[in-house]
């Protein structure tokens, strides 16, 4: 069966579901949103279901790194903790040609210190992470590190999987795509099965049971789908903030709106330095400091602590003209994600940025990434994601299911945009123009789609005109 069949002008048409008003706004509306929903489901859903597929390996792989790299990040908790420049010299030592960019001290008992390292022959965009056992500064290994949250091989992997299908930037669009109709889908949806007649209100909420059929399978979908929307609501929501081309639009308002992420302000006075190269001093081998005094990292973690910058900790080097930096990495709620910038000469403190002072819209931002990461509420976060993307899968594979049951009539009948009144239909135009142009994987398929259905349409008639004759 194909879209074609569905289209042609002597199939006989399903009679329409039930809706709790046949008249007013919502009975206009219902045929437009459920063809829309219909289109938007056939052809959208393969790309909705690789992600959904992708993301849930990607939620549970949080939990698989834990145990396939275990011995490089898990040591015998020992009786001293030493100096953290030690580490980074057992760091060093095993991979001279490394230039150590930042270091995350162990941040609990029997957790390994990762010093990051840019080498030529990790791959662009990745750090060469070196884990030292903190308490004997053996080294336990050595893997690419890749983001914020520090993803090894194994997570990484599945990330670009997930984000661009392992393709660059080109890959980027299917999930743009899919991310881009993701909430249109799912709201729709959530009109549609709210708008139907039923007995009574635990319908809504419970699927039905009974014997298989497309009526059971619509129930499974809609509660299914109203105890999800809400989730895929939000995972649409923060998926585009990544993307290449919503997600420049979305940047560019928050950015108007005051709502830009804060950076603290590591610039020496006068853009002090010199060389690119550090002298050594007590951090050993290559690192991303300036040449000239430096009290060593040591002391700057402690100036740090000082000020409150405590628990998960990044380190980043100082390059020229630039001072250290450290922050906290703590994005488990609540969160702790404050900095201090330090002068490599005598360890003061330059310049403090606390998590609170960050603009409203910006720790939103931040509060969505997070939670689409993963990594906010921790195993908590991550099944509840699994859950959403299996939730997804199901809602995909039912509706497929609704469509081959239905099959040879059509949801609704085409035209359905020339019964909706104009004082209705030019606001709805407008509205759509403005998303579509704010987010332009969903304009640019959606007008993909008309140009389809217009082609069906012309195709039917002719094949009607050639029959009569």
């Amino acid at each position: 069966m194909t879209i074609d069949d569905l289209a042609r002008p002597d199939t006989p048409e399903a009679p329409p579901e039930r809706t709790a008003n046949t008249t007013g706004t919502w009975s206009a509306l219902r045929p437009l949103v459920l063809r829309l929903h219909f289109y938007a489901g056939v052809l959208i859903a393969p790309f909705l279901l690789v992600a959904a597929a992708s993301g849930l390996l990607y939620a549970l792989s949080f939990q698989a790194e834990k145990v396939v790299y275990a011995h490089e990040l898990e040591v015998p908790v020992g009786d001293k903790v030493l100096p953290l420049s030690e580490q980074v010299h057992a760091a060093t030592k095993v991979n001279p040609n490394g230039t150590v960019t930042a270091v995350w001290p162990s941040a609990e008992d029997g957790a390994t210190t990762r010093v990051l390292m840019a080498d030529p022959d990790v791959e662009e965009g990745k750090s060469l992470a070196v884990f030292v056992d903190p308490y004997t500064a053996e080294v336990r290994g050595q893997l690419p590190s890749y983001g914020s949250s520090g993803a090894l091989p194994l997570r990484a992997w599945i990330d670009e999987l997930h984000r661009d299908l392992h393709l660059g930037d080109l890959g980027r669009n299917y999930s743009e795509l899919a991310a881009s109709w993701l909430w249109v889908i799912a709201l729709g949806g959530l009109l549609l099965w709210l708008g139907r007649r039923r007995k009574n209100r635990r319908a809504l909420f419970v699927p039905e049971r009974g014997p298989k059929s497309r009526r059971r399978t619509l129930s499974w979908h809609g509660t299914v789908g109203l105890w999800a929307v809400a989730g895929l609501v939000l995972l649409s929501a923060t998926g585009l903030t990544w993307s290449r081309y919503a997600g420049e639009n979305i940047g560019a308002v928050q950015d108007q709106l005051g709502g830009a992420t804060p950076a603290v302000s590591a610039t020496l006075d006068g853009g002090a330095g010199g060389s690119s190269e550090h002298e050594g001093h007590d951090m050993g081998g290559h690192t991303a400091a300036p040449q000239g005094a430096d009290v060593g990292i040591d002391k700057v973690v402690e100036a740090a602590r000082a000020k409150g910058i405590e628990g998960k900790l990044s380190v980043v080097l100082p390059s020229e003209g630039k001072g250290y930096v450290v922050k906290e990495t703590d994005t488990q709620f609540p969160v702790h994600l404050d900095s201090v910038a330090v002068n490599p000469a005598d360890g003061t403190v330059m310049d403090e940025l606390r998590f609170t002072d960050y603009p409203v819209l910006a720790q939103l931002t931040r509060f969505g990434i997070d939670i689409h990461m993963g990594v906010t509420f921790g195993l908590v976060n991550q099944l509840a994601l699994a859950a959403l993307a299996l939730a997804l899968i199901l809602l995909i594979v039912w509706g497929y299911r609704m469509w081959w049951l239905r099959r040879p009539g059509r949801p609704v009948a085409r035209g359905t945009w020339r019964k909706v009144p104009p004082t209705m239909m030019l606001p709805l135009l407008a509205a759509t123009a403005l998303v579509g142009w704010f987010v332009p994987m969903l304009g640019l398929s959606l007008v993909a789609f008309l140009v389809v259905d217009l082609a069906l349409g012309l195709v039917a008639r002719v094949k009607a005109r050639s029959r009569a004759a």
